[in-house]
């Protein structure tokens, strides 16, 4: 019983710890980035959770930033790739060049590419071919990238924080469902309040402009990422978990109007991330368990790109967000 006891404290001791850092990572990026707090938030939850992030959102509203901003605070080697339809698998994976020493002899050396960093930006992933993507795609689900035959293991921590522009669709390749289920939260990004433009305009456009400074280091974030498995996760929020995604499957829900408009409903991957998102937002708020009102919070970001309407809500002007607000209302 006092071992059980001693663990009980470490694991508190734990939480109040990350809680704290939390709090400090939100500041300091908060120097750099204004407003756009739920952004801020459900990032960091994906990356505590050991996710990747598919940004939404129109042009000028720092999504790039973010990224940056998140590689200084978490220390972590962030690089961007900006998307275009001629950019190759070789160029996003890397390949390998045949060399000649100064014996003549020739061999082949792996020249590693982009991919092989700990916080890499997609920016426009879907102006990627097909094939492009796939590679990419592959890389975040498995960890590592097999060129010529050999196998080469990605940094870690790894996370990928692809965007995409909603304006402009021409010349664009729209991502597979299957692959889109393999982000961990569709992020949409909206136009700062005012006030969070005014304080942008103010510190953006003087002399100088503030700096992010590192809170974590990349130890310190798979520590975290450990410690998010380990919190423990009551009955009921198992069973609102389990309620809200089987009830957005129209095979199997008992929601009239989901069985009449949901073409093809969320996965078991859905209810995977949902379980470990909920315990990273009751860890990042200093929280020893999660609630039924994070399932709630976290249910759009995680469900809305692993649903589709069908043509009929389509024509009635139901769309996937109304959807989830359904589901959530049942809870």
């Amino acid at each position: 019983m006092q071992n059980v006891s001693e663990a009980g404290e470490d694991l508190a001791q734990e939480v109040e710890a990350l809680g704290e850092k939390a709090g400090r990572i939100r500041e300091a990026i908060g120097n750099v980035i204004f407003g756009q707090q739920s952004v801020i938030d459900e990032t960091l939850i994906t990356l505590f959770s050991g996710g990747h992030v598919l940004l939404i959102g129109v042009p000028g509203l720092a999504k790039t930033k973010l990224v940056v901003t998140l590689g200084s605070v978490l220390s972590l080697d962030s690089r961007r790739v900006q998307f275009t339809p001629d950019v190759m698998p070789a160029d996003i994976l890397g390949s390998e060049v045949l060399e000649e020493s100064d014996s003549g002899r020739r061999s082949f050396r792996f020249i590693k590419g982009p991919v092989f960093c700990q916080l890499l930006m997609a920016d426009e992933i879907n102006r990627a071919s097909p094939r492009t993507q796939s590679a990419l795609l592959q890389a975040m689900q498995e960890y590592h990238v097999s060129v010529a035959g050999e196998r080469h293991d990605l940094p870690r921590p790894f996370h990928v924080l692809a965007t995409q522009n909603p304006l402009e669709q021409e010349g664009t390749y729209p991502l597979p469902e299957a692959q889109l289920d393999r982000f961990f939260m569709q992020v949409n990004v909206p136009y700062p309040d005012l006030e969070a433009e005014r304080r942008m305009l103010l510190a953006t456009t003087g002399a100088s402009e503030a700096e992010a400074s590192a809170v974590m280091t990349p130890g310190e974030l798979q520590q975290a990422q450990r410690l998010v498995r380990r919190l423990p996760v009551g009955e009921s929020v198992v069973e609102a978990i389990l309620d809200l995604v089987r009830n957005g499957r129209p095979e199997e829900t008992s929601d009239e109007a989901v069985k009449r408009h949901v073409a093809w409903g969320p996965g078991p991957r859905a209810s995977q991330a949902l379980m470990l998102g909920v315990r990273a937002r009751a860890l990042m708020q200093g929280r020893f368990a999660p609630s039924v009102d994070d399932v709630a919070a976290l249910a759009p970001p995680i469900l809305r790109h692993r649903m589709a309407v069908n043509f009929a809500a389509r024509a009635d002007g139901v769309t996937v967000e109304e959807i989830v607000r359904r589901l959530v209302g049942r809870l």
